[in-house]
């Protein structure tokens, strides 16, 4: 498939949302601004503590999705763009200063997404994508559809990504209350279709668990085509939900890499 619309659309700037954004810095003034977002069935409370990572002036703003935490009574999205315009639409009055993205599995793609729409719109995007735990968005997709499984057979294929823990899985009252916002999830990344559009001018840096029996490392190359900028990939212990738990290896490089994108941000407002 191949995008037809005009090369710039101007939309109008929405007045800010706190139920999207959540600053964990509280400079009011960042050198950089990172916005996370959620794997399938995740909020972004995941990255709540990896703020301990960096300096007052690094900002990990947590993206709040429909669906699910302080926003779970209400309707999650099931289709990728409708939620991306949505974050669009609000991110206006957070974007001020220099940005990343960063997003883990259906995260990712949203956060691949989001990047597209906003220079789409603005003709500037984030300084930096970073990803974890996802093909590049051309990949075809192998996998068979499970959104619309039965019951029984839903639970199943949850348990063979060991992304929800057993204390869930084993709890039909818990279940109960994450099946939909799972199932929604699923429905999003499963009904993706990727547009083709030119490579984006921002680096990437792409993060994948070296036992990760979903996302094999040598998938994650492809990202390279989304950008005419670097593109690095690393290779890290774990499986498809490393950042669960995340070790040294991936705090140290996150921290690195997150930290010398700051650094470059800040060099080149300086200059200006």
């Amino acid at each position: 498939m191949h995008d037809t619309r005009p090369a710039l659309t101007r939309h109008p700037v929405a007045e800010p949302d706190l139920l999207w954004f959540e600053h964990l810095s509280r400079t009011k003034e960042p050198k950089l601004r990172v916005f996370c977002l959620p794997y399938a069935g995740g909020s972004a409370e995941i990255y709540r503590r990896w703020q301990r990572w960096f300096p007052n002036d690094v900002d990990l703003c947590l993206v709040h999705l429909p669906g699910r935490g302080k926003r779970m009574v209400e309707k999650a999205y099931t289709r990728v763009i409708p939620l991306v315009n949505a974050i669009a639409d609000r991110i206006i009055p957070e974007i001020g200063i220099p940005y990343a993205l960063y997003g883990h599995s259906m995260g990712a793609l949203i956060s691949f997404e989001l990047g597209r729409e906003l220079f789409h719109r603005h003709g500037t995007g984030p300084q930096h994508l970073f990803v974890s735990g996802r093909s590049a968005p051309q990949s075809p997709r192998n996998a068979p559809q499970t959104f619309d499984l039965p019951h029984d057979e839903f639970l199943v294929e949850l348990e063979k990504f060991n992304g929800t823990p057993n204390e869930v899985l084993n709890n039909p009252e818990l279940m109960k209350l994450f099946l939909g916002v799972l199932r929604s999830d699923f429905e999003t990344v499963e009904t993706y279709e990727y547009v083709s559009r030119p490579p984006l001018p921002w680096p990437i840096t792409v993060y994948a668990g070296i036992d990760d029996a979903h996302v094999p490392a040598e998938s994650c190359q492809a990202w390279r085509e989304q950008t005419t900028s670097a593109c690095k990939i690393r290779s890290l212990p774990g499986d498809h939900f490393f950042i669960r738990n995340p070790g040294l290896e991936f705090s140290s490089a996150f921290q690195r890499d997150v930290l010398g994108v700051a650094h470059a941000g800040h060099e080149r407002v300086s200059e200006t």
